[in-house]
C-alpha cells in the first residue's frame, strides 16, 4: 500500500534526496574536472561549451538550461571568448543578447574529452546495469521537472 501524499516521511525523503543530489553534484564535478583538465578546460568551461555545441545560445538561455545564474555563465563565456574557445555572434532575435558559439579550438577541446567520457560512461553502465542506468536518468529528469513545477516562484 502506498503512503498518502504529505506523510511525515515526505520531509525525510526531501532531505535525503537533496543530500544525495548534492553529493552526486560534487562527485560529477570532481570527475568532470579530471576529464576536462587534459583538454585545457575546467568542468565549468566544459559545461558551458557543451551547452552551445548543438546550437549557439544567449548567455541567459545557457543559464536557464543549466539552472545557474546568468552572471556565472557570463563570466565563463567571457573567459571562453578571451581564450578563443568560443565566440559571440549576432543574435537575430535580440540585438544586445549575443549568441555564444564554440570556435574550432573549443570544439577540438571538447572532442579531446570524448574518449575518457565514453570510458567513464561504459564503466558506470557496467556498474549500474544498462536498464538501471536508464531508469536513474529518467528519475533524475522527472525530479528536475517536478522541482521546476513546485520550486520558487511557482506559487
Amino acid at each position: 500500500m502506498s503512503e498518502p501524499v504529505g506523510t511525515p516521511e515526505a520531509p525525510e525523503l526531501l532531505s535525503r534526496s537533496a543530500l544525495g543530489v548534492f553529493r552526486l553534484n560534487g562527485q560529477f564535478l570532481s570527475v568532470a574536472e579530471e576529464l576536462a583538465a587534459p583538454a585545457g578546460l575546467t568542468a565549468a568551461w566544459w559545461q558551458v561549451l557543451g551547452a552551445v555545441l548543438p546550437q549557439p545560445l544567449p548567455v541567459s538561455g545557457i543559464a536557464r538550461a543549466m539552472g545557474i545564474t546568468r552572471q556565472s555563465v557570463q563570466r565563463i563565456a567571457d573567459l571562453l571568448v578571451e581564450r578563443d574557445l568560443a565566440a559571440y555572434e549576432p543574435n537575430p532575435a535580440h540585438r544586445r543578447a549575443k549568441l555564444l558559439t564554440p570556435t574550432e579550438k573549443g570544439r577540438a577541446a571538447i572532442h579531446e574529452i570524448k574518449p575518457a567520457h565514453a570510458a567513464l560512461a561504459r564503466r558506470l553502465a557496467e556498474e549500474l546495469g544498462e536498464s538501471d542506468f536508464a531508469e536513474t536518468v529518467r528519475v533524475l529528469e522527472r525530479l528536475s521537472r517536478a522541482m521546476d513545477t513546485i520550486g520558487p516562484g511557482s506559487g
